[in-house]
């Protein structure tokens, strides 16, 4: 099976045609919320998405990390709007050439990576967003029961 018809995009900062993955998670890397769209919306809009979809649950969430594609009207209105602060983490410049692992976003790469173990989510085979989204929620559930079960 080959990649399928449905929503794509061209995302020209990250140079990636297809879809993103917005993704909300915990400091251990679970994930809280997801949000799947073409790969020519902005950071931001899918950022506000996901706050919008978590309005009124986890009211003790109120300090968000962020890569610096989130800056500027993002943070103002995340404080405004849903009373959570942003904290934007900055590539580390004084530490020499080469590649320097940023404090706090490894998490959500991690995250990425345990998601891509899974067959159906190492391509983008779905046509609908929603489609894929819930086989990310899937995905992340067989994750943490695999992990509850070795206790």
């Amino acid at each position: 099976m080959t990649n399928q018809a449905g929503v794509k995009g061209y995302d020209g900062g990250k140079q990636i045609h297809g879809r993103k993955r917005h993704t909300l998670i915990d400091i251990l890397g679970l994930i809280i919320c997801v949000y799947v769209t073409a790969a020519n919306v902005g950071d931001r809009a899918g950022g506000l998405e996901i706050m919008k979809r978590i309005e009124g649950k986890f009211p003790r969430l109120k300090k968000i990390w962020a890569d610096g594609s989130y800056t500027g009207s993002f943070v103002e209105k995340l404080l405004d709007l849903y009373n959570r602060t942003v904290e934007v983490i900055k590539p580390v410049k004084d530490k020499g050439p080469g590649f320097h692992v940023r404090p706090w976003c490894w998490r959500v790469e991690r995250t990425f990576g345990w998601l891509n173990k899974n067959r159906r989510l190492s391509k983008d085979y779905e046509v609908l967003e929603s489609s894929s989204e819930a086989l990310i929620y899937i995905s992340m559930v067989s994750i943490m029961a695999r992990r509850l079960a070795k206790e």
